[in-house]
């Protein structure tokens, strides 16, 4: 194992002992009650649990079918559940919170948001955020979820039918959706890849569409405008597929492709409004180098130039 991932995996070690001593100090202080955190999670989950089965809980939690068994056993014993029995299959059983239940979950999600904010009150504002956006930095990039969607995502180079199509539908729908553009800008992104493929040029413009089951997912695009300048044109990723690094790995491939060609600078134009993708491309030394008006996609926006000077 190479010494990279030991530095990795001890930084992961270490904080995960941090943060079992802070789970230690929630489960101990939290809920002030009888409860344990697995009881509680499993009271959460039944309350917030549409069809709730044992095979359920036991596949969300993780938990030992034998243990899971106590738990609901008791939680009937003292009249915080109880169970209804499948009309289509007699060995199941749906389980409800009694109105005993979901006081009692109240009342504990009353201590645990108590005992969060006094852990975190004296924390500085930023740092409050930071804290928040690593945690669901975490959570997207370790999920199972995540890790299944990232396996069966493809990335592609080559041109096919219907690519260019479905590719102005992403951007139609998803800027209509997220930025409240009107038909005004599908119509300007028809525009520009249309004068794109009036002097289309595989040595010096490229694709790279993103895939997940066949569906393109998104998508980015170099075009060569001289020998030494390019233009970063038509980012986009579907909302369903945001978080788990797909993003920074087009842009990856897009700079890569750059300094083989030669490239020495590149560019881009973008809105204000489009705060994630600027942060993005500063992140990698892009810089902004002009702004201006644009009222024309039905709202007041601010297009920003940003420029990448590249070794």
């Amino acid at each position: 194992m190479s010494s990279r991932y030991m530095t990795l995996i001890n930084t992961i070690r270490r904080f995960n002992r941090f943060y079992i001593n802070i789970l230690g100090l929630l489960d101990k202080h939290i809920y002030e009650s009888e409860f344990s955190l697995a009881e509680v999670r499993v009271l959460y989950d039944i309350g917030h649990t549409e069809v709730c089965t044992a095979k359920k809980l036991i596949e969300e939690l993780k938990m030992d079918p034998g243990y899971l068994s106590r738990i609901i056993k008791r939680f009937e014993h003292d009249s915080l559940i109880y169970r209804v029995q499948s009309k289509e299959d007699g060995r199941l059983y749906y389980l409800y919170l009694t109105d005993k239940g979901k006081d009692t979950l109240s009342k504990l999600d009353d201590l645990s948001n108590d005992q969060i904010y006094k852990m975190i009150s004296c924390v500085p504002e930023e740092d409050k955020k930071s804290v928040v956006e690593s945690m669901k930095t975490i959570e997207k990039a370790l999920s199972e979820k995540s890790i299944k969607i990232r396996d069966k995502i493809i990335i592609r180079n080559e041109l096919r039918p219907g690519d260019v199509g479905y590719l102005i539908h992403l951007h139609g729908w998803i800027y209509a959706q997220e930025c409240k553009f009107n038909h005004m800008f599908e119509g300007y992104v028809c525009k520009t890849i249309f004068d794109l493929f009036n002097n289309y040029n595989v040595e010096k413009d490229r694709f790279w569409f993103a895939e997940a089951n066949g569906v393109m997912i998104g998508a980015i695009a170099i075009v060569g405008q001289s020998a030494s300048r390019a233009q970063l044109r038509w980012f986009i990723l579907h909302p369903l597929f945001r978080g788990i690094g797909l993003g920074n790995t087009l842009l990856n491939e897009a700079m890569k492709y750059c300094k083989e060609k030669g490239y020495k600078q590149v560019f881009l134009v973008t809105t204000d409004d489009q705060e994630i993708a600027i942060k993005m491309y500063m992140k990698i030394g892009f810089r902004k180098v002009a702004e201006h008006e644009n009222k024309v996609w039905g709202k007041n926006l601010i297009e920003h130039t940003y420029e990448l000077n590249l070794p």
